[in-house]
């Protein structure tokens, strides 16, 4: 299912908190939502979700207007809060029926056994909601987001305050789901972006300032890239006979340059090798990360 936002405005008083963006998601895609805090993402997936009304603008699941048919809206879409809210005094099984109960599904125990097994709860669904870890918690949160089956998830910091295998766990689960749905994803661990989606949305006081793909946006966005090179003998750095921002000797005989024309220092590096009798075992150029791609948008 795609989702086409449009023109999406919110404010709050005389301040702006979401200004005039437009972007879409198509089925199939991980879509990784950044911004710094206070930057607007957390409002755009309440208006998407329908928990705010924006102030102008439109939202389409397909060819449904979100806005003007809101609980047909609803039923499509799957929503996990940066504050998962959940009753700590509700089973795990209680919790996700009544959440099934409120989508008026038929077969509401098999839709509860059915979510439990998809997120990882089996160990803990004869527990309490307050006694589980965050780990678990969450995997509730996500659990109740899905129970309906919907066609677009919603996941505003999933992985917030996880520990390292939790993180795992949740994130494959997340690409588990995204065969069959549409999912935005917040986050402010950027390993957790690059690892789980092919393109990103960045916001940044209210305003869209970025949107394609990742390796894509690495490559306009940084000015000085990192060519790695080594070589099987050693090697003084003084005597690169080349054009390059920076050379930094990283053993005898391996080196890494920063440079504005990876493949020049690449075909430099290559003559340089054939001239001076040695042999390259390893050459590669990187890319800024996603961490300075958003550091240069967003500071």
């Amino acid at each position: 299912m795609s989702v086409v936002v449009k023109d999406l405005l919110k404010k709050y008083g005389e301040q702006i908190a979401v200004n005039n963006i437009s972007f879409s998601l198509e089925k199939g895609e991980i879509v990784g939502f950044l911004g710094p805090n206070g930057a607007g993402k957390s409002t755009t997936m309440k208006m998407i979700t329908g928990y705010l009304l924006p102030d102008a603008g439109t939202i389409h699941l397909n060819q449904l207007d979100a806005l003007q048919h809101p609980l047909e809206a609803k039923k499509k879409i799957g929503y996990l809060p940066e504050a998962n809210p959940l009753y700590y005094d509700m089973y795990v099984r209680e919790y996700l029926g009544f959440i099934a109960n409120i989508h008026h599904l038929e077969n509401k125990k098999k839709a509860v056994e059915e979510v439990i097994v998809k997120v990882g709860l089996s160990p803990e669904a004869a527990k309490k909601t307050g006694q589980l870890s965050k780990g678990y918690k969450q995997r509730v949160g996500l659990a109740a987001a899905l129970i309906h089956d919907p066609e677009v998830l919603i996941l505003d910091e999933p992985t917030s305050g996880l520990d390292p295998n939790q993180i795992i766990e949740i994130r494959s689960v997340i690409s588990e789901l995204a065969k069959t749905k549409t999912i935005l994803f917040s986050s402010h661990i950027m390993q957790e972006i690059e690892a789980l989606c092919k393109r990103v949305i960045i916001i940044n006081k209210g305003n869209i300032v970025a949107d394609g793909d990742i390796d894509t946006l690495q490559k306009n966005t940084s000015k000085s890239r990192k060519v790695f090179v080594e070589f099987d003998k050693e090697v003084n750095v003084e005597t690169f006979d080349f054009n390059f921002v920076k050379a930094s000797k990283l053993s005898a005989t391996s080196f890494e340059f920063e440079t504005a024309d990876p493949d020049e220092v690449k075909k430099n590096l290559l003559r340089f090798s054939v001239e001076n009798n040695l042999n390259i075992v390893s050459l590669q150029s990187r890319n800024a990360g996603i961490e300075e791609v958003f550091k240069s948008l967003t500071k």
